[in-house]
């Protein structure tokens, strides 16, 4: 089976205390906008998202598109969902900027048993898929980060640069029960959409 984790577009900050669920910007919902023709290629035969609004309102377009229902796992959560804000990573903090190039998670979140939950419910769309079904996943960097460490045995958790609405291919072997990388955030379907490349 075909893996295709799409990590949402760009969404709204929010301020603390009003949690770390806000909406997808204008420039989000144009990046999303394009995943139907970006994705257009790919039989894709399920959507699964995090619960997470900027994550659902990715997947809406490509989800109307097709035809599928978006299903909800609440193990595709970002490791950030419980924060009192959110913050777009250009715009985070030069501590919090360090914190990620060292490729680690905030100190106060349960690493393990991220990269165990996020697992989970990977194994479980894997288990349910036939061997020609294309499943597209939208969710967050850090859960894209998990995959992509498990898959590589990375020596870092956040070892993988994933841009907003960008798109990570894995290909699943039943015979070695594992994933194999075919590509790692594509973004030509958005880049002159992406913050980091607009100086460009």
């Amino acid at each position: 089976m075909q893996l295709l984790l799409i990590r949402h577009a760009l969404p709204h900050r929010s301020e603390p205390g009003q949690g770390s669920d806000p909406e997808l910007s204008e420039e989000g919902i144009e990046q999303a906008k394009r995943l139907p023709d970006a994705l257009g290629r790919f039989p894709i035969s399920r959507i699964v998202s995090s619960p997470q609004i900027r994550a659902r309102q990715t997947a809406q377009p490509v989800a109307d598109a097709l035809g599928l229902t978006i299903e909800l796992d609440d193990r595709l959560a970002e490791y950030d969902r419980d924060l009192s804000h959110y913050t777009p990573v250009e715009q985070i903090s030069e501590e919090d900027m360090k914190r990620l190039a060292s490729g680690n998670l905030p100190g106060d979140v349960d690493q393990p048993a991220f990269i165990e939950r996020v697992r989970a419910g990977i194994d479980d769309i894997v288990a349910a898929a036939d061997h020609e079904d294309t499943v597209a996943v939208f969710t967050h960097g850090g859960v894209i980060n998990a995959v992509a460490h498990t898959v590589m045995e990375t020596e870092r958790l956040l070892c993988v640069q994933v841009d907003y609405a960008g798109v990570t291919r894995l290909l699943w072997s039943s015979k070695q029960q594992s994933f194999f990388v075919a590509g790692l955030n594509s973004t030509e379907h958005v880049w002159d959409l992406l913050p980091r490349n607009q100086q460009w």
